[in-house]
């Protein structure tokens, strides 16, 4: 049997395990891996030392140790005949000027494909570098060239732009400070792009609908509150075709960021959401999916508009009532919360025979048996006490079992 070669425990970053090609020492005196230790704490608003559990701010510096890097380099020297490689030579930090200057480019229109090009290029290498290009102003710039775009009516360069933004990943509290006074601009040339026939059209809408969620968090109650109509439109058009599910996801949860004011609810309803929001469900999503799909519903029935919509579909009831039990327990709240809401506020006999027709109070007495929190089961019996009258008279319902679960 071949000796397995044992790497010297100083040599591998305590965060990866692996041998260091870039080690460097935070300032708790702990030598890790520069990219590993750079990831950990872009992560975090305040980080702390994986080892010490010391605390570590976000920009802390960290010193290169050459003394281990050279160890490390004869190490694989010496034993590279076992199979160990060079350490490769890490890259330099990325210059300033030089990150500088391709703001610049992008900002004055110059060589601003080739500058973005350039950029995508770096984003990808290391989280360092993704580090270096958020603190040299590219994000800010990249919005500014994307509305630029839609104030000219041109697509070109849109695609490499809005990728370096999904790729950089930066937090809405840091889009909040870079663009203080102009959320209202950025996210009616996002929607622009949203509508746009551009090459590798998904790519780009995909793209345009994750920055836009994280535009949408980071914006004030004053832009949110005044969206235009156009804006749902767009966006709600998209649930269903025309984009990834990473992107559905950030759609949907844009839709739940804007519920809690009135005007956008009515609107979204006005819009076809409701109907879109259930046809999305029948396709069997993923949990994430569901979680919010039934999240943003939950909203819409707070409106009677929006209860209205939701019983007019045929398949509304049946499908959340069918995921009760079987998905998630934020799932199981938003279905009860859903189906309690259309409870309380109907009048209307349809709602009734519908669940009756889908198996509503079986259901909902399975529940009562279920490891769930108190208040849904509450909620589930109000359900049925509410309709006690109607579902007894069914042939269909065992109403001495109905009436030993609602007492």
């Amino acid at each position: 049997m071949e000796n397995v070669l044992d790497v010297p425990e100083y040599f591998t970053c305590p965060i990866s395990l692996q041998l260091m090609r870039d080690p460097v020492t935070a300032v708790t005196g702990i030598t890790y891996e520069r990219e590993s230790i750079e990831r950990w704490l872009s992560g975090s608003e305040s980080a702390t030392c994986p080892v010490t559990k010391q605390p570590l701010a976000k920009g802390s510096n960290l010193t290169p140790n050459h003394t281990l890097r050279r160890l490390i380099q004869s190490w694989c020297d010496e034993n590279a005949s076992q199979g160990v490689h060079l350490v490769p030579t890490p890259r330099a930090p990325l210059d300033r000027s030089y990150l500088l200057k391709l703001v610049g480019d992008i900002q004055c229109g110059r060589s601003a494909i080739d500058a973005l090009r350039r950029i995508e290029m770096l984003v990808v290498e290391t989280e360092r570098n993704r580090t270096d290009i958020v603190e040299a102003g590219v994000p800010k710039a990249i919005l500014s060239y994307v509305a630029k775009c839609c104030q000219e009516s041109r697509t070109v360069g849109l695609e490499e732009a809005l990728s370096i933004l999904v790729l950089l990943r930066v937090p809405s509290t840091d889009y909040a400070k870079l663009l203080l006074g102009q959320n209202d601009r950025i996210i009616k040339s996002l929607t622009w792009v949203l509508g746009c026939e551009v090459h590798n059209r998904i790519t780009v809408r995909s793209h345009a609908l994750i920055v836009l969620k994280t535009m949408i968090k980071a914006a004030s109650s004053s832009v949110l509150e005044r969206l235009e109509s156009e804006f749902f439109r767009t966006i709600i058009g998209l649930l269903r075709n025309g984009i990834t599910r990473q992107a559905q996801n950030a759609l949907l949860q844009t839709l739940l960021y804007l519920c809690p004011w009135g005007r956008n609810r009515a609107t979204m309803v006005e819009h076809g959401a409701v109907f879109e929001l259930v046809e999305l469900e029948l396709g069997f999503p993923e949990k994430k999916t569901t979680e919010l799909i039934l999240g943003v519903l939950f909203h819409l029935c707070s409106c009677a508009e929006g209860r209205a919509q939701f019983i007019g579909h045929r398949c509304g009831i049946a499908v959340v009532l069918k995921r009760i039990l079987n998905v998630s327990h934020a799932v199981d709240e938003r279905a009860v919360l859903i189906l309690s809401n259309l409870s309380k506020s109907s009048g209307n006999s349809m709602f009734v025979r519908e669940m009756l027709v889908v198996g509503a109070v079986p259901k909902l007495c399975l529940l009562l048996q279920a490891d769930c929190a108190t208040y849904l089961k509450d909620r589930a019996r109000e359900i049925l006490k509410t309709h006690f009258d109607e579902w007894k008279k069914s042939p269909c319902i065992d109403d001495t079992l109905l009436t030993r679960v609602t007492r």
